[in-house]
């Protein structure tokens, strides 16, 4: 509420409280145009290993006028001076207190205020004092009305990454890498003690690769294999030796790949279907939305949907997603035989309530926009422990769902890895647009896969 010249009085005080994140860093350094490595959360500003992620000073200054803005006093304030002595540093992750106190009233509505900016231990960070112009009526605050931001930061990659990290590289049969981004995809996995690669495809073209891309492939393993039909086989059979724990996907067809691997005989296959699970990491978003299948069923049935749900939620438990919370797809979020995949939406919740989908919590059908938020779902009343906090969605078909992966990555600026899984190994498809850090998450992936596999 504005506080007018009249109503001011010396000894007046107010104060705020505010969570430094690493997000307010990112905004400032692009707001500011100050890069300094010691203020950007994911970089190194001193050398010695580790990143600071220290509040610039001006960014703590800053915070001086929310309160001067906001309460005292108020909306409507204009600043006319203020001095600054910076008394301390402070970092991501700590809550400030910032204080300001009436301490002189004078001619032309101005008004003199002591500013103070302290960490949670009452240590004084900032110390000044603020001349302001009073408002002169009284003015109305609308926060809701400022548009918000979003940083596009893929923080839930990065602990994926830590995560698989810290595993064993993982063998992986590379097949076909013959071109540089297929090549260069894996090198940079195994750079990052991700896999360990096998390059299964012709000698020459995949030299040829390496000398485009400008990576040394001289530590890997290669099996000259000119066929890239030859080639997958060789790859199912390394894991039916023991010899490779992971395919991956160089520069060949998917069915090509896939083709020796779904053999009844020799083949890969357990009892269930394959199926494709996009990862993505969505600015914004506060977990990872895994989306399937996108990649391999065009139009499954039933059955398949049932097999496709229980791979996603053992891709979840995988990647540390204790309780998945499964979004059965469609356009709508009741049930109606005019649409037949409310139908299967309705069954595959009922199956999953009865014990034959396990691991997971499922309910469907739901829309998009009930099944990822929680007013939109109050919204229409929907009950349940899934609508508004999905984090797998599974779509109707692989066209609703590679249209909706693709829109949350060229659009919503998501990171997308994502695997194969039913087989007796993960699988790694990529493709020719993919990101290095989507390269990367679709390893590390693979990575804890295997491990929960093994």
């Amino acid at each position: 509420m504005t506080k007018l010249y009249d109503d001011l009085s010396v000894g007046m005080t107010a104060e705020t409280t505010r969570l430094c994140r690493e997000e307010d860093l990112i905004v400032f350094a692009n707001a500011s145009g100050n890069f300094n490595p010691l203020h950007v959360p994911t970089q190194d500003g001193d050398g010695d290993g580790v990143a600071e992620a220290v509040a610039p000073a001006m960014w703590l200054a800053s915070l001086i006028s929310s309160v001067l803005g906001n309460s005292l006093p108020g909306p409507g304030t204009v600043y006319k001076s203020q001095t600054l002595e910076f008394l301390g540093q402070a970092n991501a992750g700590e809550t400030l207190t910032i204080k300001v106190s009436v301490v002189a009233k004078g001619p032309e509505r101005t008004v003199t205020l002591d500013t103070r900016v302290e960490n949670k231990a009452g240590t004084c960070l900032v110390n000044g004092t603020a001349v302001v112009q009073a408002p002169l009526t009284s003015v109305p605050l609308d926060a809701a009305q400022v548009p918000g931001l979003v940083v596009n930061r893929h923080v839930h990659f990065e602990k994926l990454m830590a995560q698989a990290e810290g595993l064993p590289a993982l063998p992986t049969a590379i097949v076909a890498p013959e071109k540089p981004e297929a090549l260069a995809g894996a090198i940079l996995a195994a750079e990052h003690t991700l896999i360990s690669p096998v390059l299964i495809g012709a000698r020459f073209k995949i030299e040829a690769a390496a000398e485009a891309a400008r990576v040394d492939i001289s530590p890997y393993e290669m099996v000259e294999i000119r066929s890239h039909t030859a080639a997958a086989e060789r790859a199912v059979a390394m894991v039916r030796e023991g010899k490779a724990r992971a395919i991956m996907k160089g520069h060949l067809h998917t069915d090509e790949l896939l083709a020796p691997i779904v053999k009844h005989e020799g083949g890969l296959r357990r009892n269930r279907r394959l199926s494709h699970v996009f990862v993505m990491d969505v600015p914004g978003l506060s977990h990872l939305l895994m989306i399937t299948d996108a990649a391999i069923n065009i139009a499954p049935d039933l059955k398949q949907k049932a097999d496709i749900v229980q791979n996603a939620i053992d891709l979840a438990h995988a990647i540390g997603i204790d309780e998945p919370k499964v979004g059965i797809l469609s356009a709508v979020e009741t049930v109606t035989t005019a649409i037949p995949s409310t139908l299967d939406a309705a069954i595959l919740a009922k199956m999953a309530e009865r014990g034959q989908i396990t691991g997971g919590l499922v309910d469907g059908p739901l829309a998009m926009d009930n099944a990822v938020d929680l007013n939109a779902a109050r919204t229409k009343g929907i009950t349940s422990s899934v609508a508004g906090r999905a984090n797998i969605l599974v779509a109707p078909n692989l066209e609703a769902g590679n249209m909706l992966a693709k829109e949350l990555t060229f659009l919503a600026h998501a990171d997308a890895g994502g695997i194969v899984m039913g087989a007796r190994c993960p699988i790694i498809l990529t493709s020719r647009a993919d990101s290095k850090e989507a390269r990367l998450a679709s390893c590390a992936i693979a990575a804890l896969a295997a491990q929960a596999m093994a």
